[in-house]
């Protein structure tokens, strides 16, 4: 798989089939990338996937089995964790619950042997880049959930690491402050110019905060790319599964010409908008996403293809959008997703029929 270009110094980070092996299993399987000066990189996967494995190799609290290492062309895979220039934040972020906010953010700085005058201007410094400084005498137990992270990440910083290692950064918070923070946190990195390597299971906090994502499974990357690249050119079943929602058609290529394809289904024909240099008659996929699909009342025009028929079975009001739940003629359910762009437009009766539509460019040929 081709790694998308990084901007930059590409070639900042370098992983080159790292392994690391627990008895016979590999959790981290051969993993090759590159990651650029100034990036936040995010490793997104499910519980298992290695994706944390790989994360503390890189602080060194892992040794791996095989492969390399390289931040800025030094091989650092043999170096212990305090002789590399990186900071790791962990989830639950270890905070000193009996010192201040000063002292926590200071403790690394004096383990480290820095002058008194230095210490307390970089600690100044850290408390205005996260705009603590009116709670700098309050311990963490004084202060919010938000708050606390803010303290971690400042602690972090201090020691102005080269490589920043965020682990679950934000999991302790809950869902309205985790949707803010997740800006706050971005900006901040960005704004220290740190590169940063981010692992989450969280596919909404990975697709806003990092520059570029890898979806990680059983130990191996499946794709790199931007969020966007990842969400609406997956490149398997499985990422197109995990990341969002999707529907998922498998069937047969029938037609395949450098502008178009038709793939057959026991649901429908499908017409889209781009070829795939694939084999006639070989099994195939299309996904599409839940909100690129238009519901219908009549059926339109043109029923050969891109149209699929049916009865809404369930709904869900979740105010900007409904998710509509379409039990086709084939028995398969396709999720919908319409935008509420109008305050009283009402849902759809369930048992309503309904004709399922889709543009020619919003499907995606899956071939693995």
């Amino acid at each position: 798989m081709a790694n998308s270009a990084a901007p930059g110094d590409a070639n900042f980070l370098q992983v080159e089939r790292l392994t690391k092996r627990f008895d016979e299993v590999a959790a981290v399987d051969e993993v090759s990338l590159s990651i650029a000066r100034g990036e936040i990189f995010a490793l997104l996967g499910s519980s298992g996937s290695g994706k944390s494995t790989l994360l503390r190799m890189l602080a060194g609290f892992e040794t791996p089995s095989a492969g390399s290492i390289r931040l800025e062309g030094v091989e650092i895979s043999k170096l212990r964790p305090y002789e590399r220039p990186i900071n790791m934040m962990f989830q639950s972020y270890a905070l000193f619950p009996h010192l201040t906010v000063t002292e926590n953010i200071a403790f690394g700085l004096k383990r480290h042997g820095w002058a008194r005058e230095r210490l307390a201007e970089q600690v100044d410094k850290m408390l205005t880049l996260v705009q603590l400084k009116p709670y700098a005498r309050r311990k963490p137990h004084q202060l919010s959930g938000g708050q606390q992270q803010r303290v971690a990440l400042a602690r972090s910083l201090a020691l102005e690491p080269k490589l920043l290692l965020l682990d679950e950064p934000l999991a302790a918070l809950d869902r309205k402050l985790r949707e803010q923070t997740q800006f706050e946190l971005s900006n901040i990195i960005k704004k220290v110019g740190v590169t940063c390597v981010m692992v989450t299971h969280d596919q909404e906090e990975a697709m806003t905060m990092a520059d570029r994502m890898a979806v990680m499974s059983s130990g191996q990357l499946l794709q790199i790319g931007r969020p966007i690249e990842i969400y609406e050119t997956p490149s398997c079943r499985f990422v197109a599964d995990f990341i969002g929602n999707v529907n998922l058609f498998d069937g047969t290529l029938e037609e395949d010409e450098a502008d178009h394809c038709v793939i057959g289904t026991p649901h429908g024909r499908f017409y889209i908008g781009h070829g795939i240099t694939g084999v006639i008659g070989q099994a195939v996929s299309v996904a599409l996403r839940p909100e690129k699909i238009e519901l219908q009342l009549q059926a339109p025009a043109d029923t050969d293809y891109n149209c699929l028929h049916g009865r809404v079975a369930e709904r869900a009001y979740f105010g900007a959008s409904s998710l509509y739940r379409v039990q086709l003629d084939s028995g398969m359910r396709l999720q919908v997703s319409v935008p509420n762009t109008e305050r009283h437009a009402g849902l759809i009766a369930l048992g309503t029929e309904v004709y399922a539509t889709c543009a020619p460019d919003s499907m995606v040929v899956l071939t693995q």
